[in-house]
């Protein structure tokens, strides 16, 4: 065995199923004594490897990350839907397969805190030069355990997504990260990145939690791709802010969050090949003059909630928002697939016109070939959150059609061009400023033109 390798369950100080937080932070501790040497034969400080074999491992102790080099590796993400068992009578559980999450499960039972870093499981922050770097978390589950009453009158406190923890809070600049195979559940942050530089967050699973992604401060380079996500109705599924060259890409992005991807200034970034499913509008959002990104290849489904703990939730945004709303210049959105399958007696505000595309400020937009289904459905309601999503999802309505604009540009925006993404009455522009081309529909078409 290398001795730069230990396993949590063979340390000699502490308990790590009683506080794997002790456990960790007196291994690291470890691993900053025994490499000391900035400069050994071309080398010094190679880092370690902290292994967590399956099993539940609380965690009292917030873990310090202060060393590069470092990898924590479990053998197995272990989600499993919380969701679903706090809405199934507690008199039924006996009759579960399994009750909670498994894998290699680390529960965080850290005291209640205001303050955001204090509550997270794993805090990662170290000044100086250069940044820290290398530092990776695999095949692990990250548990927040339950989500408490947070004055919102929510009738089950489970559903509130509230509880103040955090999985990762990732609090100085940061070079070559790698967060894989691993599943945090019932967290109010999964994951908290600031100043990221070659990110990668690949093939998790982050659900069920307040929020999932948020890369915060500023960052560059970055990759968010091939994972499992879903927030909660009250937050980000994927959330970036003053970003430059970020890949969004082969997310399958789960309805119930707030929106399924919101840059906050973010530039010359890709959103491509995802499928992106919501139950509000305002799925995509590209604020704060985010500028010079692509978003192609996607396929956004806007429909209702059919599990019937969960209705009557909305994100506080009007259908007339936009599935995808854009304020800033020069973005390309190109060969996108809309369908709204919307219910028109919910349609809001009342006898309203849905908006897909809207562009709410900017210039030099260019929006071509993007192909919108928009069908009236009927609202359903079922006990049963496996069936009732799946039942929905292969629906085929053959309702008529339902009228929307495909694409909205707002007085203050102009150079603007739209080709091919809906015909003359679905979209609305000043063609003296913005150039057009509508997508030719036939004369006895029995969709709404």
């Amino acid at each position: 065995m290398s001795k730069n390798y230990y396993d949590v369950t063979q340390w000699h100080i502490g308990d790590p199923y009683r506080d794997i937080g002790e456990v960790i932070n007196s291994i690291i501790s470890d691993v900053k004594v025994n490499q000391r040497e900035l400069d050994v034969e071309d080398g010094g400080k190679p880092g370690a490897v902290i292994y967590i074999p399956p099993g539940d491992y609380h965690l009292k102790t917030q873990v310090l990350i202060d060393l590069s080099f470092l990898k924590i590796a479990g053998s197995g993400h272990g989600f499993t839907s919380s969701s679903i068992r706090y809405n199934v009578p507690k008199s039924k559980w006996s009759e579960l397969h399994e009750l909670w999450p498994g894998g290699s499960r680390i529960i965080v039972d850290l005291p209640d805190n205001s303050e955001e870093a204090s509550a997270a499981a794993f805090y990662v922050c170290r000044s100086g030069d250069p940044r820290i770097s290398s530092v990776e978390f695999s095949n692990f589950c990250i548990d927040g355990l339950h989500f408490v009453d947070d004055g919102s009158n929510e009738r089950n406190p489970e559903n509130t997504y509230s509880n103040g923890k955090t999985g990762i809070y990732v609090a100085s600049a940061n070079d070559s990260f790698s967060i894989s195979g691993m599943g945090f559940v019932y967290l109010e942050h999964g994951l908290t990145i600031y100043h990221a530089d070659a990110l990668a967050i690949h093939n998790n699973f982050i659900a069920e939690c307040g929020n999932c992604i948020e890369l915060r401060g500023w960052g560059q380079a970055s990759k968010i791709t091939d994972n499992l996500i879903g927030a909660g109705f009250k937050g980000y599924s994927i959330y970036a802010q003053n970003f430059g060259g970020l890949l969004v890409t082969a997310n399958n992005i789960f309805p119930r969050g707030a929106s399924s991807v919101h840059f906050n200034g973010v530039t010359r970034s890709l959103v491509t090949n995802n499928r992106l499913h919501a139950f509000y509008p305002g799925m995509v959002v590209l604020d704060k003059n985010s500028s010079e990104n692509s978003v192609s290849s996607n396929h956004f489904l806007h429909d209702h909630e059919p599990w019937a703990p969960l209705q009557g939730r909305d994100n506080g945004l009007k259908d007339t928002y936009g599935l995808l709303a854009i304020n800033g210049s020069r973005n390309t959105i190109i060969g996108n697939h809309f369908s709204e399958i919307i219910d028109q007696k919910q349609i809001s505000p009342a006898g309203a016109i849905p908006i897909i595309i809207r562009v709410l400020a900017g210039h030099e937009n260019y929006i071509s070939n993007n192909h919108i289904v928009a069908v009236k459905a009927e609202a359903t309601s079922s006990d049963s959150c496996f069936s009732a999503q799946v039942e929905a999802l292969l629906t085929i309505n053959k309702a008529d059609g339902l009228k929307v604009k495909t694409v909205v540009i707002e007085k203050r925006s102009f150079g603007n061009t739209v080709l091919d993404s809906g015909s003359e009455t679905q979209v609305e522009m000043d063609k003296e400023v913005n150039a057009f081309r509508a997508t030719p529909v036939p004369a006895k078409y029995y969709m709404t033109k």
